[in-house]
């Protein structure tokens, strides 16, 4: 069973691979089997996660990180597109791996015309 501390250092771990579009170093931190489930739709499988995360590059700004043995909870500021969106995730590790994630946050500011 991962530690609070391990299982917040794979979370971050992934994320800052992330940032860096660092899609295989990210992967590393993510079981096959991955589920994401997101406001916008889930996806199944590490594989199919990673095509999507490709495309669109998000950047993620940590503002606080909680962990609790194998969960941690982000909430971060995530640039979709040139939108900050403020979202929080959860992240469940089995394994020392991300075996699945949920993200929340308000879509209404993706749904609306730019100004």
């Amino acid at each position: 069973m991962p530690t609070t501390a391990s299982s917040k250092q794979t979370v971050l771990s992934f994320i800052k691979a992330l940032n860096e579009e660092d899609f295989d170093g990210a992967r590393k931190y993510t079981d096959d089997d991955l589920q994401f489930i997101g406001v916008m739709g889930t996806r199944n499988g590490a594989d199919a996660y990673f095509n999507d995360m490709a495309k669109m590059k998000l950047k993620y700004d940590v503002q606080k990180a909680f962990a609790e043995g194998n969960d941690v909870c982000l909430w971060y500021d995530i640039d979709m597109g040139g939108r900050k969106i403020f979202s929080s995730g959860w992240y469940h590790i089995e394994h020392h791996k991300i075996a699945w994630f949920k993200v929340l946050f308000d879509p209404r500011p993706l749904l609306e015309p730019a100004h």
